[in-house]
């Protein structure tokens, strides 16, 4: 009777229908980015604002310009962002169970070197007394790997790893520990010298030439590569990809991380700067009008003296038509394609050996794993949960990565993103009430070989001129740090264009 049972569940559940799971695609950006990009006319208000400075797009780069020109006491200006939320890659949700990135999830802890990143952070209260306080560390454990079926503690290998394979990384670390000793890997990044060589082949060549041939190193390097850049190691520079490993000290901290991954420093930052932040606006044109600026917008034209261009750089011959002539080669700025899901689980899956961790990766995948966005919460159940699933689009060329990110259904992306977690987790589709997904076309810049030393980005990183930029893309590497700096500068050049020389900070 029991071995009836048995088989009759076993039937049963063979033939069950598979659990139905909600879900969409969030972003709506892209439709008005497109009608900008091809040029369709747009309705121009008769309501006029005159405003000294205009800093155009919201993301981390905006964010720290506005930032900047508050703490040196200047208030006369406006931030404009296309989308209704600030923050670009590092934006946020929540729901009823928790919040969840869209993007940037983390910031590793930073040393002495970068003191930018210290400030704010003193500012808003993680950094206390030259300590960093716990509540904003990510908690243990850190990390695992899906690996041989089965999850093992780290991403390095472990105890049961071959020798080769040890031997490898051990030589590998050691190369990374020159260049680190050397000094030009930094953060914020200085263009390339001594080193500038490396930017003439991609990370997979030269790793060719020292003789790293051990496939668990190799999916290592090319993991980190797609993950910081959206790009493989064959498709990244070797400069960029030892930067990855070489910018930081050995001995680092932790990260500084968040439920909802840097959102928590978007929406700090927002709630500061909210009377000068315009959400909803996009930018339709920046045109010079005799000795001003003229910043154009659906609801509102601008009338100012200097703009910093925090959107990303490829946008700039759309929307300032005067530039497209001195900087013809623009298109050198390329861009990875990104989609990131947040999937809302309602019940702990089945897991293999070692727990749950705040990052999870799966060995040899398309995709860059997942954080579980209550980790950080203390005793918080395995379920309900929420997981944001990260993918870079390396396979093809970004061009058809782009168009297939607008015409594939959310129906395909969704599979597209069980199907890979069910290489850990067989039964995910049991415990997943819903897949939102967020496409990213443009979602950071590609260190590609010969951009960080290309004359092209260095000459826009030094533009002179009204319009100053700010994107990270500049830096050739979009990390937080460097849209800080990137911000930051832009800032303080604006204003000492316009002679502003109150140097001291204002209130915090």
């Amino acid at each position: 009777m029991a071995g009836g049972a048995s088989v009759a569940a076993s039937v049963a559940f063979l033939f069950r229908r598979p659990r139905p799971t909600a879900g969409a695609f969030v972003d709506r950006s892209s439709i008005v980015g497109h009608r900008i990009r091809d040029g369709e006319p747009f309705s121009r208000t008769a309501e006029r604002d005159r405003i000294p400075v205009v800093i155009v797009g919201g993301g981390i780069a905006g964010l720290s310009a506005a930032w900047r020109m508050r703490r040196l006491g200047f208030d006369e200006f406006v931030l404009l962002e296309l989308e209704e939320a600030v923050g670009g890659n590092s934006r946020s949700g929540s729901n009823e169970i928790s919040a969840y990135p869209w993007g940037a999830h983390y910031v590793p802890v930073p040393d002495r070197r970068i003191p930018l990143v210290e400030e704010l952070f003193s500012e808003l209260g993680v950094l206390k007394d030259g300590r960093w306080d716990s509540d904003h560390l990510s908690r243990d454990p850190l990390i695992r790997l899906f690996v041989d079926g089965e999850w093992t503690p780290g991403i390095e290998p472990g105890p049961s790893s071959s020798q080769a394979a040890h031997d490898q990384f051990d030589r590998f670390w050691e190369h990374i520990e020159y260049y680190r000793q050397g000094g030009e890997f930094s953060i914020p990044i200085r263009s390339p010298r001594a080193t500038a060589g490396l930017d003439s082949i991609s990370m997979k060549t030269w790793m060719v030439e020292q003789g790293f041939f051990h496939d668990r190193l190799r999916w290592y390097v090319d993991y980190a590569c797609r993950d910081d850049y959206g790009c493989s190691y064959e498709q990244a520079s070797a400069w960029a990809g030892i930067h990855y490993f070489a910018a930081r000290p050995e001995s680092d901290e932790g990260y500084l991380t968040w439920p909802e991954g840097n959102g928590w420093i978007v929406n700090r930052m927002k709630e500061k700067l909210d009377p000068w932040v315009r959400t909803g606006a996009p930018v339709r044109q920046i045109r010079n009008l005799d000795k001003r600026l003229e910043v154009v917008t659906g609801r509102i034209t601008y009338e100012c003296d200097a703009v910093v261009f925090a959107a990303p750089t490829f946008l700039a011959p759309y929307l300032i038509p005067d530039l497209a002539q001195e900087l013809p080669h623009l298109g050198s700025f390329g861009y990875s394609p990104w989609y990131t899901a947040n999937l809302f689980i309602d019940e702990p899956p089945r897991e293999r050996a070692a727990p749950p961790s705040w990052e999870n990766v799966i060995y040899d995948s398309a995709g860059l794993g997942y954080v579980i966005a209550t980790h950080q919460v203390v005793d918080a159940p395995a379920a309900p949960t929420v997981w944001t699933y990260y993918r870079a689009l390396t396979q093809r060329n970004p061009r058809i990565e782009r168009q297939a990110l607008l015409d594939l259904p959310w129906s395909a992306r969704k599979e597209e993103v069980l199907s890979d977690l069910e290489q850990a987790h067989p039964n995910i589709r049991d415990c997943v009430a819903r897949v939102d997904i967020m496409r990213l076309g443009h979602g950071m810049i590609r260190p590609r070989p010969g951009f960080l030393t290309s004359t092209v980005r260095q000459r826009l990183a030094d533009w002179q001129g009204p319009v100053q930029f700010a994107n990270s893309d500049l830096s050739g590497i979009s990390i937080f740090e460097e849209a800080q700096y990137r911000g930051v500068r832009a800032a303080e050049r604006v204003l000492d264009r316009l002679g502003y020389r109150e140097l001291e900070h204002a209130p915090a």
